[in-house]
């Protein structure tokens, strides 16, 4: 198609980096660990996880902990070497099964135990490990996780751990990799006499020695390794009942001593969260563990109910909005979001880190189905478009697999934007609702893969999704509607983007709502000439063109 005219009037629906299509990104550079890390090894894949008991003493006074795991599993193929990682510097000092001490072979973070009985296919077998020392100190919790080893303002000890894509592995020796979940596990924390230790799950007993206290924490559900925690400070608690889809959930809070008056005044949103996520997502995954929210000296994490709080006790992030619009201060961001992750990342877990966008795409979504349940559609539309300041597009949101890489960290806000688009795209609400659902339903404490989503709603929707995840989650370029307005004719179609991009659109015309087919290949639409207006809905996550008008 010819043109004879073209005029400078280019405009953008949103800002965005125009990037040719033959720019590729570089590659970063894998080592052996990062394979041994994130792949699953032939010492991880003939063993499958039933049970962990984790018995350990945490010592705010020299930062060590000491302790032993209990490994519980089914045996699927014959083999004699099983891979268990801990990170340095703690050390794994010795693996005991049928009261024989194992030959243990270190390299560098996995450590390979040659297993003396035989390993019979079928049968469940039980395996000891016993470690300690002092773990790597967090840096930048939970971005940077470890354990966090603080003191409040009275000077007790308030100590947290947090290890998501770093790996639990950072302090108790486990199967760290997110392909595989016990299916339950007691956690054993001992700590000084005047502290109390919060974890996972709900609590069995409280044993009381000398000077310290064990607190025993079970979860009867399975548990990602990222998700179990420890939380130990000088707390005290408070408790309801929530009347949710599957009964009573019961909800604990545990905050500092001076933090309660806060506290209380500020959860009252978590019931408010629990009844909008069951509306929109199902029932929350776990009653039978239930739901904790926890003060920690970092901002928070979605620990498997045991969720971590450090917001300040506002509304926002920190304080701030964190949308464009003003509906971010109209909730705590941490309650919402992280307690959003119980239904994505806890319940729906990714196998692998390269995934990550499983997690935090429908978490961050969340949000705006959050501020849409109690502010209207136009509103949660307003916040979700608002977020859109944050996504940076240099990089694919899915990362590398089978080397503990996670991609961009447009995961969150382009990712919920994504979402936001694809909705419009289905403009059937009680449909993506069912489907949102439909997710947890179907994968119910599962680990899972992108193509598992993405076939699962391509299924549900009728609808072939494979062009429209490939150009949001494996390229980073945002797809430009450009378009040419000639007389009464209006020619368009999508550029920078994957070559069988396609996706339908929603735009205004001459002020009449019409949808829209674009390829990459030109189409046309006809226009009125007395009324030129071109204008497509904000709420696709795209950019728009303007290239010439004759």
């Amino acid at each position: 198609m010819k043109f004879n005219k073209l005029l400078l009037g280019t405009a953008f629906s949103l800002i965005t980096v125009m990037v040719p299509a033959q720019i590729r990104q570089i590659i970063p550079h894998f080592t052996h660990q990062d394979t041994l890390r994130g792949s699953i090894t032939p010492e991880r894949a003939w063993w499958d996880l039933s049970y962990y008991h984790l018995d350990i003493s945490v010592d705010p006074e020299d930062s060590t902990i000491q302790g032993s795991n209990t490994v519980r599993y089914k045996v699927l193929t014959r083999n004699q070497v099983m891979q268990i990682d801990l990170q340095p510097p703690l050390r794994l000092f010795r693996a005991v099964q049928d009261g024989r001490q194992l030959k243990i072979v270190q390299d560098g973070n996995a450590h390979f135990i040659y297993l003396v009985s035989e390993q019979v296919p079928g049968s469940f077998r039980e395996l000891q490990l016993f470690y300690g020392g002092r773990p790597k100190i967090a840096k930048n919790p939970p971005w940077n996780g470890g354990i966090t080893w603080k003191r409040d303002q009275n000077g007790k000890p308030f100590i947290a751990s947090s290890c998501q894509g770093l790996g639990a592995s950072i302090w108790w020796p486990c199967k760290d990799h997110m392909y595989d979940e016990p299916d339950s596990m007691l956690m054993s924390i001992t700590v000084p006499g005047d502290l109390i230790d919060v974890s996972n799950g709900r609590l069995r007993r409280v044993d009381r020695h000398k000077k310290t206290k064990t607190y025993h924490w079970f979860v009867s559900n399975p548990i990602n390794n990222y998700g179990v925690n420890i939380n130990i400070g000088d707390y005290v608690h408070f408790s309801e009942v929530f009347q949710g889809e599957k009964g009573p959930l019961d909800c604990d809070y545990w905050v500092l001593k001076d933090h309660l008056a806060q506290a209380k005044r500020q959860f009252k949103q978590v019931p408010k969260m629990l009844k909008a996520f069951e509306y929109w997502y199902g029932p929350y995954p776990f009653y039978e563990d239930s739901y904790k929210l926890v003060e920690a000296p970092y901002l928070g994490m979605e620990h498997q109910s045991s969720v971590t709080y450090g917001n300040g006790f506002k509304n926002g992030y920190l304080g701030h909005s964190g949308s464009q619009s003003d509906w971010g201060m109209q909730f705590d961001f941490i309650i919402i979001h992280e307690s959003a992750h119980e239904w994505f990342a806890n319940n729906i877990t990714y196998r692998d880190l390269a995934d990550m966008w499983i997690h935090e795409s429908f978490a961050n979504y969340a949000e705006s189905l959050y501020v849409e349940y109690y502010f209207g559609k136009k509103a949660g539309a307003e916040y979700v478009r608002g977020t859109r300041k944050h996504i940076s597009n240099t990089r694919p949101i899915i990362g590398y697999y089978d080397v503990n890489n996670e991609g961009s960290g447009d995961m969150y806000s382009k990712g919920g934007n994504m979402l936001h688009t694809l909705r419009q795209i289905v403009h059937d609400d009680d449909k993506w609702r069912a489907v949102l659902r439909g997710l947890n339903k179907e994968f119910y404490h599962k680990t899972v893969t992108t193509a598992q989503i993405e076939n699962f709603m391509s299924d549900k929707l009728s609808m072939n999704l494979k062009p429209f995840f490939d150009q949001y989650l494996r390229d980073f370029r945002v797809p430009v509607l450009e378009y040419i307005i000639h007389g009464n004719e209006v020619f368009f179609h999508w550029s920078n983007c994957l070559p069988r991009f396609t996706m339908p659109v929603r735009v205004k015309i001459s002020g009449e709502e019409k949808w829209l087919k674009p390829t990459t290949r030109w189409s046309r639409v006809f226009i009125d000439p007395s009324r030129p207006d071109f204008i497509p809905d904000p709420d696709f996550y795209i950019a728009t063109m303007n290239l010439a008008v004759f």
